[in-house]
């Protein structure tokens, strides 16, 4: 009923570039043809005054030719573009892109939401699970990798970190190339450089190369946050744009999922890898680094067989390749409903004046290297210029503000997640440390230790002629104590010391107690022989099922918070699902003070998961609906990147407070998130918009 509506027809289908030349399409235009007969009328026009009646061309977007020689006579004579203004092109840019904003939602209406749509959402959905198992394969395999690798403590920090300094780098760099390049085009780069350095990264040996490897694994995978809501929201009418991209945004829900079931099923195998020499080994934390990188290399797989945005083609002005596509999302949700004989009525579609000069060398100039080296410097400070616009008058204010969501969010939520597990590993050291034995002036002679000492402390001790063979010491401290003729052989040890001791003629054979673990000690004719080989710090022993089963939960309880956020989003808006979620959180992070043990603290953190999810989906909403087309990606980008600039901080502040107070990290939290939610209500709302 819409397109026979002749006011609506006129206000989204008469356009015009000046010199346009009515498409031969075989559609009544006027002419010499014979009249019809008067029963051969078509029904749609009876009961139509002539005067009233709708050009027919109008119903596929085709301008009226009396309208356009009316506009021509109003605009004057034409003029080339290379006389006129850039700002007068601008102008003319602008009122072709609202025009072709109406046009489009109208053409997405008519192509309907069926298996196109859904096809496209469980591809894009493999990119987005890819971005999240990002995010937790460094957590996971650290307690493996530490001890492979002998990662010091701030060696193992970097670690963490370099993947998000990756990623804020990607979503600047990827999301404004998307901008330049197309969306489909820059999603497979960054899935390629992902998939290849994740790959990479489980054979190298050393910590340097690794660490490059994670660097650029991340960087890769920034990207595709910024360029899979862009893509995805193209193909989405204004109606059903909320709710889909939010669940879109379970995906990332289900790497967390997908990254826990995997650490828990393949890590713990330590026999699941071989070893070549004595300097190459391959251990079960190497193949889960492998088995994380299927969802990308699925998901670069299957982005073949997808078209690019149409919308980002016209607003490059290439017309018919988006028809094209257009009018195959249209047939393909037509078969897959039954209406195979539905037929794609639209035949022009607008689009906007192109203003952007792009400068190519011809082959015969220069070398290859200087043609590159211009259309790269040429491409990024195209780039560039979407990011100054971003900060232009127009969207300064709602980039700003939306800075400050995206960060105070981030600052609060990464922080946290890297808190929670640190204070549950806290209470588990004060509970082991509470059930220290202590042995006071033990005297032993002759006597042979072939098992495992464990979370002990022995006080001026006296042991002469034993053997200590086969065995391990396992936070074990010797104090003030004497060892005469004593004999060990074949010993391992964690965190184990000996301090203000004295040791008279013993001989320690193939063990790991090196001499740092003698503190202020006396070694009269001690031996050391044939000392084990391999890294010589001591690693804390982490419960590995509690690493994953708190992640695995955290993951797990985000699914309420983003069903009930997919199925509100459209009906109560974006901006009181960000302000809501935000204050929701912070009132949760208060909870924490009553936070005292394991069990307490995994619920606290599944409760502050599941509220503030809804927060994060609208995020992503709001922020692919308050930017053109042509800035959507870069501006995504830009604000993606300054999330994950939060996480570093968030990471680096919060555990400084483990064990110390409470009290900073949540009061630090529920401020950041009450300010920014209330900020976030004043925000646009966007839910009523079509996309620009």
């Amino acid at each position: 009923d819409g397109y026979r509506n002749t006011n609506q027809v006129s206000d989204d289908y008469r356009y015009q570039d000046g010199n346009y030349d009515p498409p031969n399409d075989g559609y009544y235009r006027g002419g010499d043809e014979p009249a019809q007969e008067e029963d051969a009328q078509s029904d749609v026009t009876e009961g139509h005054d002539e005067d009233d009646e709708v050009y027919e061309g109008e119903y596929q977007g085709i301008p009226h030719p009396d309208d356009i020689k009316e506009k021509q006579k109003k605009r004057g004579p034409a003029v080339d573009d290379e006389y006129r203004d850039r700002a007068d092109l601008m102008a003319e840019r602008m009122e072709d892109e609202e025009q072709l904003a109406h046009q489009y939602e109208n053409i997405i209406e008519e192509c309907g939401h069926g298996r196109f749509q859904w096809t496209l959402f469980f591809v894009l959905g493999l990119a987005l699970m890819a971005d999240g198992v990002e995010v937790f394969v460094v957590g996971f395999v650290l307690p493996s990798a530490e001890k492979d690798m002998c990662l010091s403590s701030s060696n193992k920090g970097m670690l963490g970190l370099i993947v998000y300094l990756g990623m804020m780098v990607g979503a600047v760099l990827l999301g404004g190339l998307a901008d330049k390049l197309g969306r489909k085009q820059c999603l497979i780069i960054s899935l390629a450089i992902n998939a290849a350095f994740a790959f990479l990264s489980s054979f190298v040996q050393g910590y340097g190369f690794f660490l490059f490897c994670r660097l650029i694994s991340g960087l890769g995978i920034g990207g595709t946050l910024p360029i899979v809501f862009a893509y995805f929201s193209e193909f989405l009418s204004r109606e059903k744009r909320g709710e889909h991209l939010s669940w879109l945004c379970m995906f990332w829900m289900i790497g967390g999922i997908y990254a826990s079931a995997m650490a828990w099923s393949i890590i713990p195998h330590y026999g699941w890898g071989f070893s070549m020499g004595t300097k190459y080994h391959f251990h079960s934390w190497r193949v889960f680094v492998l088995v994380c990188a299927l969802p990308c290399i699925a998901s670069l797989v299957a982005l073949k067989f997808m078209p690019e945005s149409p919308r980002f083609l016209l607003e490059i002005g290439k017309h018919d390749e988006a028809w094209m596509i257009l009018k195959q999302v249209h047939d393909t949700n037509m078969r897959a409903k039954g209406e195979p004989e539905r037929v794609f009525t639209v035949s022009y579609i607008k689009t906007p004046k192109q203003v952007d000069e792009f400068i190519e060398i011809q082959s015969s100039t220069g070398t290859w290297y200087q043609r590159w080296l211009v259309r790269i410097t040429t491409t990024l400070k195209q780039v560039w210029d979407n990011v100054l616009y971003c900060l232009t008058a127009q969207y300064r204010m709602n980039t700003l503000m939306l800075a400050v969501v995206w960060f105070t969010m981030a600052l609060s939520y990464y922080g946290l997640i890297v808190w929670f597990p640190d204070m549950i590993r806290y209470f588990q050291d004060e509970a082991y440390e509470s059930r220290v034995k202590i042995f006071d002036e033990e005297e032993v002679s002759h006597f042979t230790f072939n098992f495992t000492l464990e979370n002990q402390i022995h006080r001026n001790g006296e042991y002469r002629n034993d053997k200590f063979i086969g065995m391990k010491f396992k936070e074990v401290r010797f104090e003030d104590s004497l060892f005469e003729d004593c004999y060990f052989e074949d010993v391992r040890s964690s965190e184990t010391f000996f301090e203000n001791c004295t040791i008279i003629s013993t001989v320690f054979y193939n063990t790991d107690l090196y001499e740092q673990k003698f503190i202020n000690c006396r070694l009269i004719n001690t031996t050391f022989m044939s000392e084990k080989e391999g890294c010589h710090i001591d690693f804390e022993e982490d419960n590995d099922f509690l690493i994953y089963l708190v992640s695995f939960l955290g993951s797990l309880s985000v699914l309420p918070g983003n069903i009930i956020s997919a199925l509100l989003m459209d009906k109560i808006g974006r901006i009181k699902m960000i302000g809501g979620s935000m204050l929701i959180s912070a009132v949760c992070c208060f909870f924490l003070f009553f936070g005292n043990s394991e069990s307490a603290m995994i619920g606290w953190q599944c409760l502050f998961c599941g509220a503030s999810i809804a927060a994060w989906n609208a995020l992503d909403v709001i922020t692919v609906e308050l930017y053109p087309t042509d800035k959507r990606a870069t501006a995504f980008g830009i604000l993606n990147g300054l999330c994950k600039f939060g996480a570093i901080l968030g990471n680096s502040i919060f555990s400084s407070f483990v064990g110390i107070t409470k009290v900073v990290p949540i009061l630090l939290a529920s401020s950041a998130l009450v300010g920014g939610g209330l900020l976030a209500l004043r925000l646009p709302e966007t839910r009523e918009q079509v996309l620009m």
